[in-house]
Order: C-alpha cells, then structure tokens, then sequence
C-alpha cells in the first residue's frame, strides 16, 4: 500500500506541474482562457505540487523506517481508465482533465479515511492528517474547471463519476491504492 501510494503522489506532482507547463503561460495550449485564470491555475497547481511532494516525502520515510524499497510502479487500471475518455480538444481536454484531478483526489480523501482505523496508530495519524489537503485539491481542481468552461461542467462530472464508479466496483488483479475489487486468485 505504501509503495503504490508513493507513487501515486509522485504521480499527483507530475500532472499538476504538465498543467503549469502545457497551460499556465500566456494561456499555453488552451489560448483565451484569460492571464487571471493561467495565473490562478500555475499558483494552485504550484501549491499543489508542494504539498504532493511533501506527501511523497513522508511515505518514503514510512518506507524507510518500515524497509520497504522504494520502485516505481506502472499507472494503475484506475486512473487509466479514469483519463480515456478525456476529450482530445481544447477546452474540452483541460476541463477534463481537471475533472478527473478532482475525482481522483476526492476518491484518494474517501481510501485514507476509509483506511485509516484498520491501520496501526503511525499510519492511521498519517493518513488522517492527509483528509484536509486533499479534500482542498478536490476543490481547486473543480473550480478551475468551472473557471475554464464556458458551460455548466455537471455533465462531464457525471459522465467521469461513472466511470469512477464502474472501475472502483470492477475487478482489478493486483492491489492498488485506487484499485476495485480484488479478483480472486
């Protein structure tokens, strides 16, 4: 769990720092979105990459102090099937992939709080101190949705809140921290 977690905040960093670069400035690849709004997307995404390291950081201490090695991991059925359907035009594919940082978060919230009591005290403190950023990252990427769209973004929630909603109840062969239901072996 803490290897795949690792990874996934590694990963949380990597996106948010491809969005800074692919649409921060001067509107990037998504033209006309306005300076405010680019400024706004590199100063959350930045802050976001901060604390995604930080989170990073501390599972690798964990790691460490549990000797556990540290590899990486291939992306996860999860969040690969979360970014297919992510639309291949501009706005379109900033909204969604913006949509998707917002439900991958929020889902990352639900896993560490729905963890957290079957864990031992260190990791159970961990995972619960984690419930405010990423609920906070939740938020950011929803209102920068919003703030890109020139149409309510209800749609495309829902249509991506399905397709959360059939990978976390479809069997998954290996363990992940977004996995579904373990097949059985």
């Amino acid at each position: 769990m803490l290897l795949d977690h690792a990874n996934c905040e590694l990963k949380a960093a990597q996106t948010a720092m491809g969005l800074i670069w692919k649409y921060g400035p001067e509107g990037g690849e998504c033209p006309g979105t306005g300076a405010l709004l680019n400024f706004t997307l590199m100063q959350k995404m930045s802050r976001l990459i901060r604390e995604e390291m930080r989170h990073f950081e501390q599972v690798i201490a964990l790691m460490d102090q549990r000797k556990i090695t540290y590899e990486q991991l291939s992306a996860s059925r999860y969040a690969a099937g979360m970014r297919k359907d992510v639309r291949t035009y501009e706005p379109a594919r900033l909204i969604d992939v913006l949509i998707v940082g917002a439900i991958i978060e929020a889902r990352s919230c639900e896993r560490f709080y729905k963890l957290a009591p079957f864990l031992d005290e260190e990791l159970q403190k961990f995972y619960l101190s984690l419930l405010k950023s990423e609920s906070r990252h939740f938020q950011d990427y929803l209102a920068l949705a919003k703030a890109v769209a020139a149409e309510p973004i209800q749609p495309r929630v829902a249509h991506f809140l399905a397709v959360d909603r059939e990978l976390v109840l479809s069997e998954d062969a290996e363990f992940r921290f977004h996995s579904g239901v373990l097949a059985s072996v």
